[in-house]
């Protein structure tokens, strides 16, 4: 059975961003977000309007390795000197081993303006040249809405697998002040800082499943903030109108953290708060407290609304939201795609084409054994002579001389050594 030819398609040359792109990536994260409300487009059109103010530097910074260097790594499919589609991407950890996939967009007339190129051609093509390009990742990673079945397919082809369901929520204002009410009985409450680093590890170890802890590969330094990083995101906060809060859970007797949150609110009021929640499997009674608590952080500002999201791997955080009454806005998928597709994909040849006498072609022997006469043990005069305790290694053949200089060395010895009394 032979392999069929891989189908030709057209190449789009792909390059890294210039800021003579900017208008038209914000063109098509426009046309995406108006058919995907809840999508990334519109979180990549709002750091667009940032970049154009920054670009300069951001440009310069990513030269070098620094904590900015991949704050806008981006790249665009440019044919006939028009945008036909653009990918960000980042990296997910410290080590850099895994990369995110943020958002993939591509121009939706681009398979009607007379090439042959189709628009899933032109996001596989995206999303190969960053493969090939970042060496350094071992694996990718991403999240795409589950009614999106034009991208969903885009990411199934090009490798990308399930690894967990998400549910993003949206708590009211109304429900938040609500819930404010409540003291939170939290006595171990602490600020996080660098010394806190390897219990945040650990929490966040025992909090997934070792698939998914596989995927995201982090280590304790990955929740560490070096003073670069601070200034950086404090650079970063003043820009975007917002603040972060962190915390964490302390259980003195087992030393140990069980619960944190990390929470990002807007100053002006213009997009809703969001939160980062991790609860330890064996203390779930801790959600309550811990809404409460952010929800008490939360009256300090403009009233938004706090999203928060559930795993499928979560079912205790998804039954308190419905309890709670917090709206669902969003289903999406979180998928990866590891390094052993790259590697198969860069096979010259599939087994399939190979032919049967050309796999068989090389377990020919080398050469032609020659053939010798071996004297068999198996005759009347050696059984007469041979003792029966004499170890013949079955891995080892003696020519006829040696063999027989063996037999009558053995008719030599005395009786008593024969019959196993001999020293």
């Amino acid at each position: 059975m032979t392999s069929c030819p891989p189908q030709k398609t057209n190449t789009v040359p792909i390059r890294a961003v210039q800021y003579r792109d900017l208008d038209a990536i914000e063109q098509l994260c426009a046309e995406a977000s108006e058919a995907e409300p809840y999508s990334g487009s519109i979180d990549l059109g709002r750091q667009l309007q940032r970049v154009r103010r920054w670009y300069g530097p951001l440009k310069f910074l990513s030269l070098f390795p620094n904590p900015c260097q991949y704050e806008f790594c981006v790249y665009v499919a440019e044919q006939e000197n028009q945008i036909r589609g653009t990918i960000k991407v980042s990296p997910f950890n410290r080590t850099r081993s895994t990369w995110r996939v943020e958002r993939v967009l591509v121009d939706p007339n681009a398979q009607h303006s007379g090439n042959s190129s189709a628009t899933g051609e032109i996001g596989s093509q995206l999303l190969r040249h960053c493969f090939k390009t970042i060496l350094e990742a071992t694996t990718w990673l991403l999240e795409v809405n589950i009614h999106d079945k034009s991208t969903l397919a885009l990411y199934r082809q090009n490798g990308f697998q399930p690894l967990a369901e998400l549910r993003y929520w949206a708590i009211a204002p109304e429900l938040l002040q609500k819930l404010a009410q409540h003291e939170p009985d939290l006595p171990n409450l602490l600020p996080v800082s660098n010394a806190d680093a390897q219990l945040l590890y650990q929490l966040d170890t025992v909090a997934m499943p070792p698939l998914l802890r596989q995927v995201f590969d982090r280590q304790d330094r990955d929740f560490k903030t070096s003073i670069l990083n601070a200034v950086f995101t404090g650079v970063q906060q003043w820009v975007s109108h917002t603040k972060t809060v962190s915390s964490y859970v302390f259980e003195p007797q087992r030393k140990a953290a069980i619960g944190y949150f990390k929470l990002q609110l807007c100053r002006n009021g213009s997009q809703p708060h969001s939160a980062q929640l991790t609860v330890h499997p064996a203390y779930t009674w801790l959600y309550p407290e811990l809404l409460s608590q952010m929800a008490r952080i939360a009256q300090e500002f403009p009233a938004s609304p706090l999203h928060l999201a559930s795993a499928d791997y979560q079912p205790e955080r998804e039954e308190y939201f419905e309890q709670l009454g917090a709206e669902r806005i969003q289903d999406t998928l979180l998928m990866s795609r590891s390094v052993w597709h790259k590697l198969r994909e860069a096979k010259p040849m599939s087994l399939e084409g190979l032919q049967l006498s050309e796999v068989l072609k090389s377990l020919q022997p080398a050469r032609q054994p020659v053939p010798s006469r071996i004297e068999s043990l198996n005759s009347p005069a050696l059984k007469s002579q041979v003792s029966p305790r004499t170890d013949v290694s079955p891995s080892v053949s003696a020519p006829p001389s040696s063999l027989s200089e063996e037999v009558a060395t053995v008719a030599d010895l005395p009786d008593a050594q024969q019959n196993g009394h001999g020293c």
